[in-house]
């Protein structure tokens, strides 16, 4: 498992269908201490147990991407911002807006974007 730095947790998935049954089960043991590190791992990659084990088992990557959230957050905000701005033009209650402030917060997001993607490999 690939951690990159940061602060909230996600992971790739692959997407399912519904004809895509789950239909065999098994049973498994573990040391006490072994299915604790794997439960944390599946945490950590923001899955559930099965789902870290079958990945693991099948070499596929998995790659957390941690921080992503503020960025997405730090973003939202921005499009909030420009919505805002928007608004108040089309009331005719602002004209032509300073948009330099707005624009380089987003030259700063795409810049912890390429930096976070780079990380991912």
């Amino acid at each position: 498992m690939r951690v990159v730095s940061g602060n909230t947790p996600s992971a790739e998935r692959e997407d399912k269908t519904k004809t895509d049954n789950k239909t065999k089960m098994i049973a498994m043991r573990f040391r006490e201490s072994d299915y604790a590190t794997i439960k944390r791992k599946a945490e950590k990659a923001n899955m559930n147990f099965t789902e870290f084990v079958t990945a693991s088992a099948m070499n596929k990557s998995i790659t957390v991407v941690n921080g992503l959230s503020d960025v997405l957050k730090e973003q939202k905000a921005i499009g909030r911002n420009i919505n805002q701005l928007t608004t108040l033009c089309n009331m005719g209650k602002i004209v032509c807006p300073d948009l330099q402030e707005l624009k380089q917060q987003y030259v700063e997001i795409l810049a912890t974007l390429n930096d976070l993607v780079g990380r991912c490999g």
